[in-house]
């Protein structure tokens, strides 16, 4: 209330609840707290009392080292911790109050216990007394105290018990804080009824940790890798180790990693370093060189306590990668071969070389190039795929004669460029060109020339000769390897080709357009000796020598109203030994029949001009082409008694012929069946109508 007004000085009497939790010292008599309190009076002057007007001051002691808890029944007033007592309520009011009994009213004081630290692995005395529970409800009854939760009436069962009677709460046995690391029971309080006198109140026991564990590093064996020749901060691996103990609240699990011992120690021992927090390996110096230390052993260290503690070690393997920074070199630098001439695929040498990047790797692969002696284009170089060496080949075959040695220069680098800047290796072949018996050569290879067929057996066609490409003076002769027709014929020693049959342009079994093809031998006498080939193609000139035919030769008409019959005319010569053509009928085959050419010249008309009975006739037709070349014809015609077009001749009536027939065979039934006529016999013949 914010004033009081009384004719006469007030008492006012406070009941303060003290309150004090204490953790118990082993093999001292602990300090209690408890619940307590204390009727208080102080007098206070006037007849008004102000909000925040201050009463007086409690004197009260606690444990030492603890902070009390002062709290006053009365709401209307507050005490504050150093124990002063003040108005509270800053509104005013009048009222009249029984100041005694409003200040005689005791007010329930609070059933809690702050959480209680217990560290873990203790070593006793068991039980050790952790805190006393104590209901203000044990004036004039009994009271009993239990405890329930993991740890007390379930699993783990036994670890907390407490004295019945007293309320003292109990360790039984030492806890680890790595399996639990809290536990919440309910403390209860019960009279000897078994009415229960308190509400269930909540108790947390918090196991604080203890550096009672090693730090344990995930793998035995880390293992990482790292190019060599990289610059230092470059990021190899990462290392773990895990503590159980606590990292959050305290140091005892903070884990602080180092390297303990590089093996080898080469260039220097401070080749690598380690992250203290993170576990990061990297490269700390310069001068890794795979070629030289391949592979480094660090013994790495974790230690808890952020440093200062246990520890603990693992092996963490750094292999060096190969970079390509060693150049291939040849050994030996300088080689001679020999190749036969013409001689194409050809191996003329291996080259070796030595590098010492990893083996089989891109930057130990070579790679070879012809840098110069070959303007012509004639070699080739590869890499063989497991022994590394260059193999050089001719592309094209050698010519002794032209060249009889080349002097190439060959580079050799790695499939992958050098990760710094190297020389690079050269090696010199000469190859010596070995001279070897050459076929003679034709020239050309392939001979055209123009022929008129027809003519006379032994007339000169052309002359072929070939050339020796070797040096010696060899003698060359000449042979005809193919001549499909039998036309041709060629001296030995001279090459010359003369007839030796009629050549015939128009023999479509030997002749494709217009071209007959014959292949002849050159041979040299060497040792062994050389053969070569070449193509004779006869280009064939038309003569007049085939007249012109009709096509078809045999006909079918009607010898009444005769449809006429067009006939194509074909000539095997060409031009202008063809067409226009001119027909003309002989041996009086123009008494009964008309031939006529179009005015294209490529068909004659063949007609009936008088009547002729059915029969089969020869019709003599001579056609003459444009060179006056005459063929005469004899085209078979068969007359039908047909009007108009006809494409069968019907057959004649052969009636009388089946009469004559069937006479024959009565007249022998007459003479061989029937008996003799006597005197007496009449014989009646029926009569014909």
């Amino acid at each position: 209330m914010g004033l009081l007004r009384e004719p006469l000085a007030s008492l006012l009497r406070f009941l303060l609840l003290l309150q004090v939790f204490w953790l118990p010292c082993a093999g001292s008599e602990p300090c209690r707290a408890n619940f307590g309190e204390a009727e208080v009076t102080l007098e206070a002057g006037g007849t008004e009392l102000e909000a925040g007007q201050a009463l007086g001051k409690v004197a009260v002691t606690g444990c030492p080292g603890q902070q009390l808890a002062l709290l006053g029944t009365d709401n209307d007033f507050t005490v504050l911790n150093s124990g002063t007592v003040q108005v509270k309520h800053q509104e005013r009011k009048a009222a009249k109050i029984s100041l005694a009994k409003h200040i005689l009213r005791r007010r329930k004081r609070e059933w809690v216990v702050p959480p209680i630290s217990v560290p873990e692995n203790g070593k006793g005395p068991f039980p050790q007394r952790l805190n006393q529970l104590k209901s203000n409800k044990d004036r004039g009854t009994k009271i009993f105290y239990s405890i329930t939760g993991p740890g007390a009436d379930s699993p783990p069962e036994g670890v907390f018990t407490i004295e019945k009677e007293t309320g003292w709460l109990l360790l039984n046995k030492p806890l680890d804080r790595e399996k639990i690391a809290k536990y919440e029971l309910f403390g209860h309080a019960v009279s000897e009824n078994g009415a229960s006198v308190e509400d269930p109140m909540n108790i947390s026991i918090i196991v604080t940790d203890q550096n009672d564990h090693k730090p344990k590093f995930t793998q035995d064996v880390f293992r990482g890798s790292v190019l060599e020749g990289v610059l230092p901060g470059t990021s190899v691996m990462q290392v773990t180790a895990t503590d159980e103990d606590d990292a959050i609240n305290t140091y005892n699990g903070v884990v602080a990693y180092s390297i303990h011992n590089q093996e080898p120690q080469d260039p220097h021992d401070l080749m690598f370093t380690v992250h203290r927090s993170t576990g990061t390996i990297s490269v700390i110096s310069s001068g890794l060189d795979r070629e030289k230390v391949p592979e480094y052993t660090l013994t790495i260290q974790a230690t808890d306590m952020d440093g200062d503690g246990s520890t603990t070690t693992a092996i963490a393997t750094v292999e060096i990668l190969d970079a390509n920074d060693n150049a291939p070199m040849f050994e030996p630098q300088k080689y001679e071969a020999r190749v036969p001439e013409n001689a194409v695929d050809y191996e003329v040498q291996r080259l070796t070389v030595t590098d010492l990047d990893a083996p089989n790797s891109p930057a130990w692969q070579a790679t070879y190039r012809i840098v110069g002696g070959d303007d012509g284009d004639h070699f080739t170089i590869t890499t063989h795929p497991e022994s590394n060496q260059g193999i050089l080949t001719t592309k094209k075959g050698l010519d002794f004669e032209t060249q009889n040695q080349h002097t190439l220069y060959i580079e050799v680098t790695n499939e992958t460029p050098f990760v710094v800047k190297l020389p690079t290796s050269t090696a010199t072949i000469v190859v010596h060109v070995e001279d070897v018996n050459e076929a003679p050569v034709f020239v050309p290879p392939s001979k055209v020339i123009e022929a008129q067929e027809g003519i006379s057996v032994g007339e000169a066609v052309c002359i072929y000769t070939a050339q020796d490409p070797d040096k010696e003076d060899q003698k060359i002769s000449y042979h005809i390897l193919r001549d499909p027709a039998g036309w041709l014929a060629m001296d030995p020693e001279s090459g010359q080709v003369t007839a030796a049959g009629m050549l015939d342009r128009e023999d479509e079994q030997f002749v494709r357009n217009n071209v007959y093809e014959v292949m002849v031998l050159a041979t040299d006498n060497g040792s062994p000796p050389a053969t070569g080939t070449g193509t004779l193609l006869l280009t064939l000139a038309d003569i007049n020598d085939h007249g012109p035919i009709p096509e078809p030769r045999q006909i079918i008409i009607c010898n009444q109203s005769p449809v006429p019959q067009v006939l194509n005319i074909t000539d095997k010569d060409l031009s202008p030994h063809s067409s226009p053509f001119q027909a003309q009928l002989m041996h009086d085959s123009d008494i009964y029949w008309k031939a006529v050419v179009n005015e294209k010249g490529d068909t004659v008309t063949l007609s009936l001009k008088k009547f002729l009975k059915q029969d089969i006739y020869d019709v003599y037709l001579s056609l003459s082409d444009h060179g006056n070349k005459e063929q005469l014809t004899v085209i078979r015609a068969t007359v039908c008694d047909c009007y108009g077009h006809v494409e069968t001749c019907p057959k004649p009536w052969k009636g009388g012929f089946i009469l004559s027939i069937l006479g024959a065979v009565l007249a022998l039934l007459r003479e061989y069946c029937m008996p003799p006529l006597s005197d007496n016999w009449v014989v009646k013949r029926p009569s014909l109508l």
